[in-house]
């Protein structure tokens, strides 16, 4: 194992890289615009794989999201920080993996913290149940699509910000429902 400091890729406002800094250091109260992905994993049923965000981590802990998220390093293809990042808080291997939404972009505060992202979405198979690092998750579930969607746009969902506002995108798309068939 590595000390080396996790560093993310800092943005423009047009989505052009412009430096880095450790990821430590971009996520507080004035966040700058930085690269992220987010990855939902479904099985051979159609079941995406909901996971709670371990109560240990500085962002949005204990909340429940989609599968994976994660930061690409400087240099890094995203897919490969997608399997990085699932092999690291799954211990599972992303199949098939699809860009559904390449230009995701939002903002969302928790407790003084905001996200700032560029934050393209993607959709993966995976064969094999997790096994969750406990400092990145501390749940998870599989879940069929319908219900899953229904549970992020309730007005009164406690999903986390980012999945509510992906689901309704990748729902008014069809996308999910193309990538399954």
């Amino acid at each position: 194992m590595t000390d080396a400091v996790e560093e993310v890729v800092l943005l423009d406002d047009d989505g052009t890289p412009i430096g880095r800094a450790p990821k430590e250091a971009v996520h507080g109260g004035d966040t700058p615009l930085h690269l992220a992905f987010s990855c939902y994993g479904f099985d051979r049923a159609g079941r995406v794989l909901m996971t709670r965000r371990s109560g240990r981590k500085r962002v949005f802990p204990g909340i429940w999201t989609n599968t994976c998220c994660g930061h690409p390093g400087p240099g890094e293809f995203m897919e490969t920080a997608i399997a990085r990042r699932i092999g690291e808080e799954l211990g599972v291997v992303p199949e098939d993996l699809v860009c559904a939404l390449p230009t995701f972009r939002y903002q969302a505060d928790m407790d003084g913290v905001l996200e700032n992202e560029i934050c393209p979405v993607y959709l993966c198979r995976i064969e094999t149940d997790p096994s969750p690092n406990p400092d990145e998750v501390e749940g998870f579930e599989w879940i069929a699509w319908d219900a899953y969607k229904a549970q992020a746009l309730r007005a009164d969902s406690d999903m986390s910000p980012w999945t509510r506002m992906q689901v309704r995108q990748l729902d008014e798309w069809g996308l999910v429902q193309r990538y399954l068939a």
